[in-house]
């Protein structure tokens, strides 16, 4: 596949973890269905890196690539995962998520150096427009899941998976691919297994949607939409890549309709249109950057 494709090939499997959250919720315990997950991908992954003689990093790679995995999917997606199974709604989740491009740049200038254009920010801010009026139709204030521990808790992943990135691409860029994403999932299987000890109850209701969920999970978004994200910070502005996330809102919610037959109002349309422009107006001039990456992507060594 050409690499050009990347970044929309990287929403379009992102946003499926959504569906497969929905899947996999009504009969799990985040904390451990996380566990369970990382560690699946972690063995795919390093007996990928095992089979391919991959080089696997010293002690200050492995250690970076294990806080970013931390970062990254750990606290994310069980913040994410933990306020949803706590009842807040998931337009409200997905709303404080949005930010999380904003809160990207934010740290990539600071510590990266990163020039943020003013085109850039009007983007941004573009986008996020786009994202409050596709999730608002979903958008109720009429549930006991809202309150500050469950708005804290996702708000919580935003700023880890924000800082995840620009750990990311300024520590772990120079780790193999197959070997230092193998580490991540490990680092996080170790602290959502903690999470799982301290916190829950360990009931599994066993489904064959849950199975589903999990090999989905695994397979397409732990492995291969993960990847698709690792390739992109290393080749990519932080602040550009992380501009992608606005488009994943609306992918969800076209598959949502798809899928499950859910509506879609012409505020949510124009919404996805204002998104795609916003996205747009951020990332243009990279374009050319991010994409010539054509002779180096996906060098899994």
């Amino acid at each position: 596949m050409p690499v050009r494709y990347f970044p929309a090939l990287f929403v379009l499997l992102w946003a499926t973890g959504f569906i497969g959250a929905g899947y996999a919720m009504p009969y799990a315990e985040p904390f451990g269905f996380m566990t369970v997950r990382f560690f699946i991908a972690a063995a795919i992954l390093g007996v990928w890196a095992l089979l391919s003689g991959s080089r696997w990093p010293n002690r200050r790679g492995a250690f970076h690539a294990a806080v970013a995995g931390c970062l990254i999917h750990g606290i994310y997606l069980s913040g994410v995962f933990w306020a949803v199974h706590r009842g807040l709604p998931a337009g409200m989740s997905a709303l404080v998520v949005g930010l999380q491009p904003l809160i990207t740049t934010l740290i990539a200038g600071a510590t990266l150096g990163e020039k943020v254009e003013r085109r850039h920010w009007t983007g941004l801010a573009i986008g996020f427009i786009g994202v409050v009026m596709v999730l608002w139709p979903k958008f109720s204030l009429d549930t006991g899941g809202i309150n500050a521990v469950t708005i804290g808790a996702v708000f919580l992943a935003v700023i880890a998976i924000s800082t995840g990135t620009v750990w990311q691409k300024r520590f772990v860029g120079q780790v193999d691919l197959k070997t230092g994403t193998t580490i991540q999932y490990l680092a996080a299987g170790v602290l959502t297994g903690v999470f799982s000890l301290c916190f829950e109850d360990h009931q599994v209701i066993w489904s064959p949607w849950l199975l589903f969920a999990m090999a989905w999970l695994v397979l397409v978004l732990s492995i291969g939409a993960i990847l698709l994200l690792m390739v992109l910070i290393r080749e990519g502005a932080v602040s550009k890549v992380a501009s992608l996330f606005y488009l994943v809102p609306g992918t969800t919610a076209l598959m949502a309709y798809l899928l499950f037959g859910e509506t879609l109002n012409l505020v949510q349309l124009i919404g996805m249109a204002i998104t795609t422009f916003g996205m747009a107006l951020a990332t243009v001039r990279s374009d050319f950057q991010l994409f010539r990456f054509a002779r180096q992507a996906m060098r899994l060594r």
